[in-house]
């Protein structure tokens, strides 16, 4: 019987950086460590489109190989050196997330379009009814989870409860998702149960640490 692939883990960060100057020794010294635990950008920066909520004015999304080893990684001293040049100039949210059971397909795209949702949840049983809407709703847009419902640590700042990292095939699709008609049949239960943060923002296709 072949074996169930480990879920992968995430960073997930939304930063305020008055001055990225400021901030150029921590983008230099964070490849390393990020690279030594076998992560890559998923999400660095870039333009976004906040639906719901508020977000700090730059968001990333670091992928790993699993939990414990993105874990591991915000842990190595030397990138624990790394977050002390940034700290002075920066205010941060930062969470470690496990992916998805299932991983999600591979996809062409070179630069698909990502939902990343913060959720406080007042009612998880109303709640049910908008998750099973959402998931049809995303997967007619081949949305695919990369993280939803699994582990979670606050590393830095705070956090909602419930926390997830949606693919898309382009930020385009993503926002046509989110208009779509399924959706906002969705975001009319969740929005009477629940608080949310949700940005539409595209992924990173530069160069990774390592």
């Amino acid at each position: 019987m072949a074996q169930e692939p480990t879920p992968k883990g995430y960073w997930v960060a939304a930063i305020d950086v008055p001055d990225m100057e400021a901030c150029a020794p921590y983008r230099r010294a964070n490849g390393p460590p990020i690279a030594a635990h076998g992560g890559r950008f998923v999400v660095r920066g870039g333009p976004f489109t906040a639906m719901e909520g508020r977000t700090r004015s730059h968001n990333v999304v670091v992928e790993f190989p699993s939990f414990d080893a993105a874990l591991a990684a915000y842990r190595d001293p030397a990138y624990q050196a790394a977050i002390a040049l940034r700290r002075p100039f920066s205010t941060a949210d930062v969470i470690v997330l496990e992916g998805a059971p299932v991983p999600p397909p591979p996809t062409d795209a070179t630069a698909p379009g990502y939902w990343v949702v913060r959720v406080a949840v007042r009612d998880p049983e109303r709640y049910k009814a908008y998750a099973a809407l959402a998931t049809e709703a995303t997967a007619a847009y081949g949305g695919s989870p990369l993280a939803r419902g699994g582990r979670i640590e606050i590393v830095e700042g705070t956090a909602r409860g419930r926390n997830v990292v949606m693919r898309f095939p382009d930020v385009e699709t993503a926002l046509a998702c989110y208009r779509s008609p399924l959706y906002q049949k969705a975001l009319a239960i969740r929005q009477a149960v629940s608080e949310a943060d949700l940005l539409v923002i595209p992924g990173y296709d530069g160069p990774q640490p390592g």
